[in-house]
């Protein structure tokens, strides 16, 4: 790394161009968190969108990880990151603008939701491997802990707001409109990420032609001789397929067969994302007091012991309140573990892999759920909604036995970074 970029650094995590981060993905997270609101409940109750176009629209909108997170990876490793971010939050602010257009002109229907869906996966993923590589560009990596924990912090307030906030827009003005919140705050984001100075050292090109194909093999083996990082891949993405399934039928599950309305759906997502805020809060606290491995765990293993007042539920007050509170504490465990396992791949891998590491987490993570929304379009027509939401928690175990079996489970401090003496080549592979 250059001198100049290297020195800067942030040595604190209250840095401007870090609290312009912070807040640029603030903004595009509670802009986000109203359409979560409202286009389930644009489909569901305005479209009247059968099971299998509830599937076909998660299937959709997950694709992109499948196909694009590989080669925005290794671009985010050859480009300079700002602008693919900026690109990114612009042209999903212009997909979903169409949404409010179409409605008010009478036209609006399932197909353009389809259309807009897969924009939003491909912006997102663009977005989001620029922007998780580009943490450590700003901070020292003794700081990524805290940093991400921040970051987590104010990722889960804007959440809660935007959550309860689509909640009062849609029963204010209705879903389609409430979108335009959404088209905002991708424009508030791309400012803001327009205004982050810090310099970013970026990768010579390289002699003679070298094809995006060899960048992504050069990052595949690299993540697949790395012991820690490969095991907290694996467990993430079967966990993310588990969650998947059951994620493809939630909305509907609760709106139709629980008759939730959608404000009472909006203030559950709420009471969940104040679970996430706290554990954001003291992620770096918890892991100081159990161990990075064990908090990891723990996050995993919650996960499916939170799905079984979900299947037990009925109608009414009291169940609403349980689902309430299970949801925030699973997403306290999810959000304390996930800010654990990301500092813990992104101080373990190299600087000119961080980019490709993040592409490959989410090529077999979110990845995995356009096939979990097809296995759950198919496994409803035999199973019914409640069957195929046992599933998909009955599949949630496995990334926790998976953990257990690691070398993971006996992490207790966060590890130096590859060149330092606290991580040797041999056992995290560094090259």
């Amino acid at each position: 790394m250059t001198t100049s970029t290297q020195t800067a650094k942030a040595s604190t995590v209250t840095s401007p161009d870090l609290r312009r981060l912070v807040a640029s993905e603030c903004a595009s997270l509670s802009g986000s968190a109203v359409s979560t609101v409202a286009l389930p409940t644009l489909a569901v109750l305005e479209l009247h969108a059968s099971t299998t176009q509830i599937a076909a629209l998660a299937f959709l909108g997950q694709l992109p990880n499948a196909v694009v997170a590989l080669p925005a990876g290794a671009l985010s490793d050859r480009y300079a990151k700002r602008p693919q971010m900026i690109a990114a939050d612009l042209t999903a602010a212009a997909g979903l603008a169409t949404i409010p257009a179409a409605a008010f002109a009478g036209v609006l229907g399932i197909g353009q939701l389809y259309a807009v869906a897969v924009i939003l996966g491909i912006t997102k993923i663009v977005h989001d491997a620029a922007a998780i590589s580009y943490l450590p560009v700003l901070v020292e990596p003794h700081l990524l802990q805290r940093a991400n924990s921040r970051l987590g912090a104010a990722s889960s307030v804007a959440d809660s707001a935007g959550s309860n906030a689509g909640a009062a827009l849609v029963g204010a003005i209705g879903a389609a409109r409430s979108v335009l919140a959404d088209v905002l705050s991708y424009l508030v984001s791309a400012l803001l990420v327009w205004r982050i100075r810090t310099p970013e050292l970026v990768a010579a090109p390289p002699e003679g032609r070298r094809t995006l194909s060899r960048d992504i093999g050069e990052g595949l083996r690299y993540v697949a001789g790395q012991p820690t990082i490969r095991t907290v891949i694996a467990a993430l993405s079967t966990l993310s397929f588990g969650l998947a399934v059951m994620n493809t039928y939630w909305a509907y599950y609760l709106l139709v067969d629980l008759h939730v309305s959608p404000t009472e759906f909006g203030v559950i997502m709420g009471v969940g994302g104040a679970g996430s805020l706290a554990g954001a809060l003291l992620a770096p606290r918890i892991a100081s007091r159990f161990g990075i491995g064990p908090t990891i765990i723990i996050g995993f293993a919650v996960s499916p012991l939170a799905q079984i007042p979900l299947l037990l539920a009925g109608p009414g007050l009291r169940w609403q309140i349980a689902l309430a509170g299970t949801l925030a504490v699973q997403l306290f465990w999810a959000t304390a573990s996930g800010t654990s396992q990301r500092s813990l791949r992104q101080i373990l891998c190299e600087p000119r892999f961080q980019g490709r590491m993040q592409a490959a987490s989410t090529t077999v993570t979110a990845g995995a759920r356009p096939l979990a929304s097809a296995a759950a379009g198919a496994l409803v027509l035999f199973l019914g909604v409640r069957g195929t939401l046992t599933v998909g928690a009955v599949l949630e175990i496995v990334p926790v036995i998976l953990l257990l079996v690691s070398p993971v489970r006996a992490l207790r401090d966060m590890p130096v970074p590859p060149g330092r003496t606290a991580v040797p080549p041999a056992r995290e592979g560094a090259s």
